[in-house]
């Protein structure tokens, strides 16, 4: 929760010096962009590679279990198709470019802004920080309504770091592997995704 909100007051905090004109013409958003999406990347591959133990949890994931997120993957897709026709003023391939960052706001928005647009991407930043909320705060209305792996689901890429204290108290210690397993599999998608909805 903390951490959300410190990442909405860094976005408002940059729409604030923008307007004011508080950086130099000189500097090029695009580079500086780009380098911060590396470095994350660069820290995402090193997180994963520092932690052996959950490495071998992944090799014990029944097989319906290793699905999960594929299939809310596949259910953001059709979910993202449906807010589209409501929605408008942009293409299908474009909303789903924005539904694709499944919670990972930090590359999904800087891609996004990048190959279609600065308006575009601050949508899909509040996106994945709104999505990051409802599974911070509705966690076990969730887990209630829609079962254990709902909050996991709902989660995305954030799964495996700052939703899971939340999807451990409201789905219990054993779902820790899947949801880790789930949030770094999304991780990793999101930036192919986002990358080939853009491109189309």
């Amino acid at each position: 929760m903390k951490g959300s909100l410190i990442i909405v007051l860094f976005f408002i905090a940059g729409i604030a010096i923008g307007r004011l004109g508080g950086v130099p013409a000189a500097v090029s958003y695009d580079d500086v962009s780009f380098g911060v999406l590396c470095v994350l990347i660069f820290f995402v591959g090193f997180s994963v590679g520092n932690d052996t133990a959950t490495l071998s949890n992944f090799r014990r994931l029944s097989p319906g279990l290793a699905l999960l997120p594929v299939m809310s993957g596949l259910g953001m897709m059709a979910a993202t198709a449906v807010a589209a026709v409501f929605l408008g003023g942009h293409s299908l391939t474009e909303w789903l470019a924005v539904g694709s960052g499944m919670g990972y706001y930090s590359i999904s928005s800087v891609l996004i802004s990048e190959y279609i647009g600065a308006e575009l991407g601050a949508v899909a930043l509040l996106s994945n920080i709104v999505r990051e909320l409802i599974t911070l705060l509705a966690a076990p209305l969730l887990v209630r309504l829609f079962g254990t792996l709902a909050p996991i689901a709902a989660a995305g890429a954030t799964a495996m770091d700052t939703t899971l204290p939340i999807i451990t108290r409201s789905c219990g210690p054993r779902f820790v592997p899947v949801s880790i397993y789930s949030g770094m599999v999304t991780d990793f998608s999101v930036p192919f995704l986002v990358t080939l909805f853009c491109s189309l």
